[in-house]
């Protein structure tokens, strides 16, 4: 038996519960992974609240998009993957079915990839998410090229300072758009050319700073009336690619959001994200490490909105 985390209704941080299920077994292409460690995201605050009830079926729903751990059992017709592996889980497009938020979990051995030597247990189970959401928003589907001038809102969230360290490590220039000004210094570490901080200046007028032609790309994790602000800081054309749910507020403009299943499965744009990832400067930033018995803290940690980097449960 191993424990896994279910919820049977829609609601706060405490309809969250741990029991106990058998362990199944792979299926033909899949592999078994023993979870080391996962991830909480603001995906998951939004599948357990109920504000995205089609991607749940009540009761004993799962959680967890991304985590880390270690192959303990391959299903047949399974190639380049064998007990002991170390891995991290690359996309689960169901998880409410079989989440990460387990001791657990099989999955098709495409939704892994070998994990990153030199990364942590935690920074394993917090990478994919925030850097496959980045990277595939703007070199996927953004086109981002050297010298573009990139516009992030949101720029201190884990999807942010990942787009940040990527269009730097892609000779792009990175300009970070955060609502406190106590953030430049470290915005500005992660990798931003400039930051506009709104608490003391508007997005227009920090862009014509930075960019007098405009931004080149924006890529806006927050949504929202605010991205008519962000179009017109933009150069005519501009993409603004969106990829958060920030402000639940219709955006009233006409910007398609950005999904990262769009590409994460694709078995050949997960292998190219997979080469791109570097630990030696992909570091995600780790807010808190909470115990597998304190999900329901780590959760409500989550709704605070008082966190710095990826909250991560070890299991």
């Amino acid at each position: 038996m191993a424990r896994v985390v279910v919820f049977d209704e829609f609601g706060g941080p405490e309809v969250l519960r741990i029991v106990e299920e058998p362990v199944a077994e792979p299926a033909v292409g899949e592999v078994r992974v023993r979870i080391e460690a996962f991830a909480v995201n603001p995906l998951d605050r939004m599948m357990r609240s109920g504000a995205m009830p089609g991607a749940v079926t009540l009761p004993h729903a799962r959680l967890g998009v991304e985590g880390t751990g270690v192959i303990d059992a391959v299903g047949a017709e399974v190639a380049g993957f064998a007990d002991g592996d170390p891995v991290v889980i690359a996309a689960l497009p169901d998880a409410g079915v079989r989440g990460s938020y387990a001791e657990y979990t099989t999955l098709p051995a495409s939704r892994v990839i070998a994990r990153p030597a030199g990364l942590s247990v935690p920074e394993a189970a917090a990478i994919w998410v925030a850097y496959s959401t980045a990277y595939g928003a703007l070199v996927e589907k953004g086109g981002m090229r050297p010298g573009d001038h990139i516009l992030v809102t949101a720029a201190s969230g884990a999807v942010g300072r990942a787009a940040l360290r990527i269009a730097a490590r892609m000779g792009a220039v990175p300009i970070a758009v955060t609502r406190d000004s106590a953030k430049t210094g470290e915005l500005l570490a992660a990798g931003a050319a400039a930051v506009i901080a709104t608490d003391r200046e508007s997005i227009a007028d920090g862009v014509r700073r930075h960019a007098p032609g405009g931004a080149d790309l924006v890529l806006d994790l927050v949504t929202g009336p605010g991205q008519r602000e962000l179009l017109a800081a933009a150069r005519p054309g501009a993409p603004l690619i969106a990829a958060g749910f920030l402000d639940p507020r219709p955006a009233d403009s006409p910007v398609e959001h950005y999904r990262s299943f769009e590409h994460t499965l694709d078995p050949v744009v997960v292998e190219r994200m997979a080469r791109f990832l570097d630990a030696d400067r992909d570091r995600p930033d780790i807010d808190e490490v909470f115990a597998f018995d304190d999900v329901v803290r780590a959760h409500r940690h989550l709704e605070r909105g008082r966190y710095s980097g990826k909250i991560v449960v070890s299991v």
